[in-house]
């Protein structure tokens, strides 16, 4: 049995769609500060759910570029789930070589996040796609 949807124009629906910009550039300036408030030390009662925020998103993200062949709901709960990994794993590899710092840790969470990012920018720049097309 197939379902046929039928699409209403409405101006709602309009701006549904310019919205997810929107939030993706407040998530990133949130973010962005929150790693500002934790390198500089501040004493903002915003650098500690701030800085928590970017310690979650900022390896959620880059997971969850790394995982476009999933369905949306599993690839978000996904990328939290490797994204507190990563976190965990930073933690544990500091205290065990006794260089546990608040700073370097968010160091090392942006050095991963960045690292895997660019390893999927180089993989698709250089035409190996999951798909097995080129763009």
């Amino acid at each position: 049995m197939q379902t046929i949807r039928t699409r209403t124009a409405s101006k709602d629906r309009g701006a549904e769609r310019d919205l997810s910009p929107l939030l993706a550039g407040a998530a990133t300036a949130v973010g962005g500060f929150g790693a500002l408030l934790a390198q500089t030390g501040s004493d903002s009662p915003l650098r500690g759910p701030f800085t928590l925020f970017f310690l979650l998103a900022a390896p959620a993200v880059a997971l969850a570029a790394a995982l476009r062949g999933l369905e949306p709901f599993a690839r978000v709960l996904t990328a939290l789930a490797g994204s507190v990994v990563v976190n965990m794993l930073v933690a544990q590899g500091m205290l065990a070589t006794h260089r546990w710092s608040y700073r370097g840790g968010v160091v090392a969470v942006t050095m991963i996040s960045a690292l895997l990012l660019l390893l999927l920018w180089v993989r698709r720049r250089s035409g190996r796609t999951t798909t097995g097309r080129t763009p």
